[in-house]
């Protein structure tokens, strides 16, 4: 193989690796995250469900929200205030960080998950709505080089706001409309199910 095809070839694969082979710096991560901790817990854990717990999460869909609520294209008010004091090492720093760590166990209604297993693994056939599991993984944990978020152990009330966000069109930083055209096709208690479920997934 010539010299110039290996390096097209290592070129390619570098551009599918996650934020954590960019050279980030997870301690330098760790020290920054003080003031993330109010909210989103000292180990990345979240105690109030309103908020999303960030231990465990692909490095690579962190740093898009971060940089999506730097730019605009997600908007928070509490978060603008945070990333507008972060520069782009910062961003990637906090997002390796947050990926090292262990996600835990959250609180989810039992009552549910069976009805949520049938719409995240075979989606919804009489409305359109596809498995959710096509992007966000059997197991739940998503696909960080391609951006899709693990959902594990994340808080069920996060979750139903995120997906009414989306179905209202408040948050539409989602690639190709994805969520947003399978969130208007579902209603509340359907979106509390897939929820219940994704945080019983163990």
């Amino acid at each position: 193989m010539k010299l110039s095809h290996f390096g097209a070839l290592l070129v390619a694969a570098a551009s599918l690796l996650p934020v954590t082979a960019w050279a980030a710096d997870i301690e330098a991560g760790k020290a920054k995250s003080a003031v993330c901790a109010a909210c989103h817990g000292a180990d990345g854990n979240s105690n109030n469900p309103i908020w999303p717990s960030l231990a465990g999460q692909h490095a690579s869909y962190i740093y898009k929200q971060l940089t999506d609520y730097k730019a605009g294209r997600r908007v928070n008010a509490s978060m603008a205030g945070m990333v507008a004091i972060l520069n782009d090492d910062d961003m990637k720093n906090l997002a390796a960080y947050y990926e090292s760590l262990e996600s835990k166990p959250v609180d989810f209604n039992a009552d549910l998950i069976e009805k949520g297993e049938n719409i995240y693994r075979g989606g919804i056939t009489e409305t359109g709505v596809a498995a959710c599991m096509a992007c966000h993984a059997p197991n739940g944990k998503g696909n960080g080089p391609a951006g899709w978020p693990s959902l594990v152990n994340q808080h069920p009330e996060y979750i139903v706001a995120q997906l009414q966000a989306f179905r209202a069109e408040m948050r539409a930083n989602d690639s190709g409309r994805m969520m947003r055209n399978s969130a208007k096709r579902m209603l509340d208690d359907e979106m509390e199910a897939v929820a219940a479920y994704l945080a019983g997934i163990r």
